[in-house]
């Protein structure tokens, strides 16, 4: 079994920012591709950002127990990790890593206790963070709306993981998370 490397946040805080860094800096990193019930978003590609699986496909791999986590993050749209995506990174020799929402790190952690590492992207700010979100320009209003809400309640779990990474400015949470991450493979 190898290592599983969670990175956290509220949605916005630029934690797929970091895991992007990270896949660069580490070849013995793997990305585990969760699989989500929601539509595309411009540029994202099945298979590779996520595996977009219809909702009655999605409650079928769930009955069966084919999910490592799994959650509804708003209604009707559910994400989760499958367990043939950790077995086929973990039979490529790799390690994992994992860029997914507060409780399904949580979940992963529970899991898998003693080999993982769970680290929370801190947003310099909630002001900030909104902006962050504003900015993207990906949403309608009233999904942005839910995804303040949904933020307001991930903000509060920034004390529940391993490692707190302050993302205010992008090149130092960059070299901190690398150094959290070199000295966790090397243990």
């Amino acid at each position: 079994m190898g290592k599983l490397i969670i990175v956290t946040a509220a949605s916005g805080a630029g934690k797929t920012t970091i895991v992007k860094n990270l896949l660069k800096k580490f070849d013995n990193l793997a990305f585990s591709i969760s699989a989500t019930t929601r539509a595309p978003r411009p540029g994202e590609v099945n298979g590779v950002d996520y595996y977009f699986i219809e909702k009655e496909d999605f409650e079928m791999k769930v009955k069966n127990e084919e999910f490592v986590e799994w959650e509804e993050i708003y209604p009707g749209q559910s994400s989760g990790t499958l367990k043939k995506e950790v077995e086929r990174l973990w039979s490529e020799g790799k390690h994992i890593l994992f860029d997914i929402d507060v409780k399904g790190a949580e979940n992963i952690k529970k899991v898998y206790p003693e080999n993982s590492l769970a680290i929370y992207i801190k947003p310099p700010s909630e002001a900030t963070l909104f902006k962050r979100l504003r900015n993207r320009k990906t949403e309608s209003d009233e999904k942005l709306k839910a995804r303040f809400e949904r933020a307001k309640m991930e903000l509060a779990y920034e004390n529940n993981f391993d490692m707190i990474v302050l993302n205010d400015t992008l090149k130092l949470a960059y070299f901190e998370s690398e150094h959290i991450v070199n000295s966790f493979l090397k243990k």
